[in-house]
């Protein structure tokens, strides 16, 4: 936007857009963080308390009981704890590293959900772990980035035609109709769907994938459906909590067809939650930029609307531009200089003082000019928040991003 980098009175130290829009989207993030630490507060504390009354009655009694002090008891039961983590349970007999179980791990370490059911517990396999998480990380993030430019390219490219068939059938209308029509289809080759569609149809594609999976756990595992559609979300946002994690049990019916499964569902799942978090984030940059245009208008800082509008620069001020006739947009500056400078043929310090502000201010001037003119030519799509690269720079540059753009 033409504004772009300019200070606006509003903000203390007279941040510029960039600086305020990222000032803005902590705070809006911090009240986002604090608002659900207190429903969480709110709806957890109470059962936790509850608990704990529980567990120390029952500690209490079994300490009785049997005739066994509480810190004896503590004691076994942190060697418990401690075993868990190692991955064994008393009830299971599985090994948590055979070739399967340790292809499980690795899937869950490269695709960052991170259960925490099955860890490293050598040295060797903690700096392993480092390296390999390093790379496999990067190679993930990669395919996810590659797959999602696949994804929107098959989608746009479904709603293309869909769109270029409807402007089809309306060349049945009248002439002047028709003419309409076809000036419509010549211009389809900038054409891009918008945002919500393009989320609607990833959240519906994420909706059945997680209904499918919820029907393979609760069959398989013996949870509920709610737990169920619980666990598809925390494994494909890729958050692994590890209080519900599949493939644990020691034996299951059609092991390896479960396997199979359940690796497909994930791998998909997360892609389309990957892909539905990238288009909720240009949501987010949106009403963030919203926000703080409404945050410009009360203040009264907008930018001037004409680009080359004469103004108070930083490095002259006012007083001096007026006083001496000079401004940005003339070279009077330099051409009296230089004509001074050969006349005497030597350069004074005053003389190089102004020589040295008046060539600022043209550098100034070009740069400006030079942004000005490369977002005319731009798209209009890469603005605040769009880099060249990542989730964020291929939705943008992929769709459109409001509904009545196109």
């Amino acid at each position: 936007m033409a504004g772009r980098g300019h200070g606006c009175g509003c903000f203390p130290g007279h941040l510029n857009e960039d600086n305020s829009r990222f000032l803005l989207l902590i705070v809006l993030l911090m009240l986002y963080l604090l608002g659900g630490a207190a429903v969480f507060c709110a709806l957890e504390r109470a059962p936790e308390r509850l608990a704990q009354h529980n567990w120390g009655r029952r500690l209490t009694n079994f300490s009785r009981h049997y005739n066994v002090s509480v810190d004896e008891i503590k004691n076994f039961l942190r060697l418990y704890e401690k075993a868990t983590m190692a991955g064994i349970h008393v009830d299971s007999v599985r090994q948590r590293w055979d070739l399967m179980g340790a292809f499980y791990f690795v899937a869950t370490v490269v695709t960052t959900i991170g259960f925490g059911m099955t860890t490293p517990t050598t040295i060797p396999g903690k700096i392993f772990l480092i390296f390999y998480g390093l790379v496999g990380c990067a190679s993930t993030i990669l395919f996810f980035n590659i797959f999602l430019e696949r994804l929107v390219t098959l989608i746009a490219y479904t709603m293309k035609l869909c769109y270029q068939r409807k402007l089809q059938r309306q060349r049945t209308l009248p002439q002047e109709d028709t003419t309409k029509s076809s000036t419509h289809l010549d211009s389809l080759s900038d054409w891009k769907p918008s945002v919500y569609h393009v989320m609607l149809i990833l959240f519906l594609a994420s909706l059945l994938i997680s209904c499918c999976a919820s029907l393979m756990y609760t069959s398989f595992e013996g949870w509920t459906y709610l737990d169920s559609l619980y666990f598809c979300f925390v494994a494909f946002s890729t958050i692994g909590f590890g209080d519900l994690v599949s493939s644990q049990r020691a034996k299951y019916d059609s092991h390896g067809l479960y396997g199979f499964a359940n690796f497909f569902f994930i791998l998909m799942g997360v892609c389309c939650i990957y892909s539905l978090f990238t288009l909720i984030a240009i949501l987010i940059k949106n009403l963030v930029n919203w926000i703080l245009q409404k945050l410009k208008r009360r203040c009264s800082c907008q930018v001037r609307p004409r680009f080359l509008e004469k103004r108070r620069n930083a490095v002259m001020p006012g007083h001096v531009q007026n006083r001496s006739s000079i401004s940005i947009d003339s070279d009077g500056v330099l051409e009296s200089d230089a004509s001074r400078w050969r006349l005497s043929g030597e350069m004074s310090s005053m003389d190089f003082l102004n020589y040295k502000s008046s060539l600022t201010i043209r550098q100034k001037q070009s740069h400006s000019i030079a942004s000005h003119l490369q977002h005319q030519a731009g798209s209009g799509l890469e603005d605040e928040f769009s880099g060249g690269v990542g989730a964020l720079a291929i939705m943008n540059n992929r769709l459109a991003e409001t509904s009545g753009d196109r």
